[in-house]
């Protein structure tokens, strides 16, 4: 199985990816996380998309595609859960061009959607401990003791990703890169979008609904 996970920020795409990876195996793909690794391993291609991430660009397609076609080479016979990837139709084709030349293909795309106004909500109410970096919720996921860390004891902050004007930048920034890829994949017979508002163990049995289908 080949699936894409994609959504807003704040939608609980991450919470997803975990129960969906712990239920059926499948290999998880982050262009971040991989991308990273490139990076670390200080290889031919992770070399190259360090001098744009040094200069604060962003990593070419090119670059970002020649990652994935790595990544699936080494994940040949293996179910893969690409995590909010691919982003642009630029990507989307690429991709598509690459499996096909790995003999292989998308096989579900699922779109989390959720209002801003929700999203907003949630990530303004998100607080990091300044010592350890854990993370709570004041809605969801509170300290027992207001402003205070339940891991270490150190102070609880709300970082500047967290206020709303960013959070409505990062918004406005994801539906115009998004824009199109909806029924892009659509197109294909492959989108299938379910609302974020559900609930975390009503949206897993969604996805794990139509996963089953695929079977």
């Amino acid at each position: 199985m080949k699936i894409i996970l994609s959504g807003p920020p704040g939608c609980g795409k991450g919470t997803q990816a975990e129960l969906l990876i712990a239920r059926t195996g499948v290999t998880h793909y982050s262009t971040g996380d991989v991308l990273r690794d490139h990076v670390r391993r200080q290889t031919e291609i992770g070399q190259r998309a360090k001098e744009f991430m040094n200069a604060g660009k962003l990593v070419p397609d090119e670059i970002v595609l020649g990652i994935a076609r790595e990544f699936l080479k080494t994940a040949a016979g293996k179910g893969v859960l690409f995590d909010g990837f691919p982003r642009t139709i630029p990507q989307a084709e690429g991709l598509d061009q690459v499996m096909t030349e790995l003999n292989t293909k998308v096989d579900l795309t699922v779109f989390i959607n959720l209002a801003d106004d929700i999203i907003v909500r949630r990530l303004t109410s998100r607080r990091t401990c300044r010592k350890c970096g854990a993370i709570f919720n004041l809605e969801f996921k509170p300290p027992k003791a207001p402003g205070t860390c339940d891991v270490c004891g150190g102070e609880l902050y709300q970082r500047d990703d967290d206020r709303e004007a960013t959070i409505r930048n990062r918004l406005s920034v994801y539906q115009r890169e998004t824009s199109g890829l909806k029924e892009y994949y659509r197109r294909q017979g492959k989108l299938f979008e379910l609302d974020g508002s559900i609930g975390k163990d009503r949206l897993h049995q969604e996805i794990m609904a139509l996963v089953g289908k695929l079977k």
